[in-house]
């Protein structure tokens, strides 16, 4: 399978495979002797020894801008999850594994987050069923003007540049969205999104949306 993946890489002209490997090890000395940085991650989670969820950790930790793929025969809400926290910004179940792996690439470089339908699924009822039970069904109350100096001082974390960077994240646009729209490079759009993780202490796009939600640098939904 892995043949198959990295075939179909390189039958496409716009993208070029960095490595093809085995092993949490192999994977972990590669990140970490990489000269050029690592745009995409696609790892299965059981490896001979030890759980691709390691590699996502260590490619996050090296390459904070790489975006990890996950397709794996797990399909529980436990490992997506899992998945999702480790910095996965798509998880694909090996039953539903596309015939040109190189498509679903090029549309999560592009802003989409792919996911099994059946596994939506699981992880939607799981999260309403979290959500149920942390808060008995209640829908979180907006901030009152007692937190709007918490709110003024969160938003001082970010320039006015990374403010509009998040906006524009969390309304769905893609990299080269934004960088057409602010009319900088991709290169620039990518150091704002970096800074923006660091800042909000996140790995994912995701991640990023909901704390700075959380935070009242977006408007609640």
């Amino acid at each position: 399978m892995r043949e198959f993946f990295a075939a179909s890489v390189l039958r496409s002209d716009q993208l070029a495979l960095a490595a093809s490997v085995g092993t949490v090890a192999e994977a972990r000395r590669f990140l970490d002797e990489a000269t050029q940085p690592v745009d995409v991650l696609l790892t299965d989670l059981g490896l001979p020894d030890g759980s691709g969820l390691e590699v996502i950790r260590h490619a996050r930790l090296r390459h904070p801008l790489c975006e990890p793929l996950v397709i794996s025969m797990f399909g529980d809400e436990d490992n997506v999850l899992a998945s999702i926290e480790a910095g996965a910004l798509g998880y694909i179940h090996k039953d539903a594994t596309p015939d040109d792996i190189a498509h679903t690439i090029l549309d999560m470089k592009a802003g989409a987050s792919p996911i099994s339908p059946m596994i939506a699924r699981r992880v939607l009822s799981r999260f309403l069923a979290l959500q149920s039970g942390r808060d008995g069904g209640a829908l979180e109350p907006a901030p009152d003007v007692a937190q709007l100096p918490v709110v003024e001082k969160a938003r001082n974390l970010l320039s006015a540049r990374e403010q509009e960077v998040l906006g524009l994240i969390a309304r769905g646009f893609s990299y080269n969205e934004i960088a057409r729209l602010q009319a900088v490079s991709v290169h620039t759009v990518q150091t704002h999104i970096k800074n923006l993780y660091s800042k909000l202490a996140v790995h994912s796009k995701s991640e990023a949306v909901y704390e700075a939600t959380r935070m009242g640098l977006l408007p609640r939904c």
